[in-house]
């Protein structure tokens, strides 16, 4: 019985939170529509504001319109026109005290990371974690900003160090570039080696053998 039920759990736990990852992003969507929608039917007359209140409520109606929102604002971003008009918007918002902060802090990070040419995430390193006689699998970010650099001197590293099993959090660190092992397993190998707390190798077993022969420091 105690096969048949560990057999059971790994047949239906990859769907069950598949399902669940995906239940939570279409529910996301969908608050974001229903915070727009509440705002608008505050405005309205009454006899509109039940019109509205009955289209809120129809199933999957918040999820089309703000998918439909998002595209439609990628056809325009990318055009001459509308570049010409997030750089108006951005200046706007820069001039906003308390929003400027968080507002160029979100952009910078969200042009890093999903940009083709952002270095986020540019390959798998192992570096020493933590402490000197153990290993931990971590993603090289970039290079150092120029005051870290003039005070540390040439040869550092930024590294995003993840947690398992949920990878979306962990530590960011600076570390000298000579003390890490690149290693030959994609960015998204490692995430999934990282995820599986190690029970899932690498499709290219190659991308292990950087332990085999690791260098002392």
């Amino acid at each position: 019985m105690k096969k048949f039920f560990i057999a059971g759990i790994l047949v239906w736990a990859p769907m069950a939170v598949t399902i669940w990852v995906i239940t939570w992003g279409l529910g996301l969507l969908d608050g974001v529509f229903g915070s727009v929608m509440q705002a608008i039917i505050a405005v309205f007359p009454h006899q509109f504001a039940a019109d509205l209140q009955h289209f809120r409520e129809l199933p999957g109606v918040g999820i089309l319109i703000v998918v439909s929102v998002i595209i439609v604002t990628g056809v325009i971003a990318i055009s001459f026109a509308g570049q010409w008009w997030i750089k108006v918007w951005d200046k706007l918002v820069n001039r906003i005290p308390v929003v400027r902060s968080i507002y160029s802090s979100v952009q910078q990070v969200s042009s890093t990371l999903f940009s083709g040419s952002g270095q986020a995430f540019s390959k798998a390193l192992l570096i020493r974690y933590p402490h000197s006689e153990s290993w931990a699998i971590a993603f090289q970010t970039g290079a150092p900003a120029k005051e870290v650099t003039a005070k540390l001197g040439e040869g550092y590293v930024n590294v995003f160090l993840p947690t398992t099993p949920n990878p979306t959090s962990g530590f960011f660190m600076i570390v000298r570039r000579d003390q890490t092992i690149e290693l030959e397993m994609s960015v998204e190998e490692a995430l999934k080696h990282i995820v599986s707390m190690g029970s899932v190798p690498p499709n290219n077993s190659s991308g292990l053998t950087a332990l085999e022969s690791p260098p002392h420091f």
